[in-house]
Formats: C-alpha cells, structure tokens, sequence
C-alpha cells in the first residue's frame, strides 16, 4: 500500500499554479537492524544475526563494486550504478575532471517487479490522512 499526501504547486509564474498533486508518503525508515529482524521471521532457519552479518557484507561488496565501476544487479529489486553530473568544456583537450565533474552519485534503476511499467499495475495507494502544518499542529486534509 502506497500512501500519498497531496499538496498544491505555490510556485506564482509556473503553468500548474494552484493545481494539485501528490507525494508518495514514507511512514517509517527500515533500516539495517530492522531489515534483518523483519528477514528472520519469514521462516528461516537463520538468526538475525547471521542475516545481518550477510547484508552488512552484501552493502559493503556493492559499494566497494560500484566504487570501481562496475554495475551491480540485484535481482527484481535494481541495478546499482555511479553517475556524474559535468559542466560542459569548449573542446574534449580542454576536458579535466577537476574542473569538470561536479559531482558523484549513486544511480538505483529498477528491476523486475519493480520496474514502473509492472509495479503500477500492481500497486494500491491511499491517502495519509495525518497531514501536518508547522511543527505539531494535525489536520485532516479539505475536501
């Protein structure tokens, strides 16, 4: 279940002024620990710590891999890959990385059932209902 806030574009000047749209709305991070702790309890002989112990190295293999430019593909969840971003030089000669490259990036594309074309066939989405305006104050959204 994928769930959505909406909000409206306040940008003044831009065509979709005042239109309305939504963002996917993430209710808690997962994160390592947590993953291994959900892993071990989907009727598998291995402890927690064991599944930890082999994504902790399954993290550290990808980046030490993608580090040295390779893709890594794991499958039906993504392909892993490096990405830069350049600003443009007058002739190829004149191309260096230090003045070029302006940064690095760690590039995720989907895989498998994960790929837009198939998940958005399979995925349902509801509207989070808790919508927030400063720091504690809770609304429910206008109709």
């Amino acid at each position: 279940m994928i769930r959505y806030k909406k909000y409206q574009n306040n940008q003044q000047g831009s065509d979709n002024y005042k239109k309305w749209y939504a963002r996917a709305v993430a209710e808690d991070t997962v994160n390592l620990d947590k993953l291994a702790e959900h892993m071990s309890k989907h009727h598998t002989p291995y402890s927690q710590g064991c599944i930890r112990g082999v994504l902790r190295d399954m993290v550290d293999c990808v980046k030490e891999l993608v580090l040295d430019g390779k893709n890594v593909k794991i499958d039906d969840l993504a392909i892993f890959s490096v990405g830069i971003s350049t600003k443009p030089a007058d002739t190829a000669e004149e191309f260096t990385p230090a003045a070029n490259i302006k940064k690095c990036t760690l590039r995720c594309r989907a895989t498998g059932e994960l790929r837009p074309s198939v998940m958005s066939d399979k995925i349902q989405y509801r509207e989070f209902t808790k919508y927030t305006s400063g720091k504690s104050e809770e609304k429910k959204p206008q109709q």
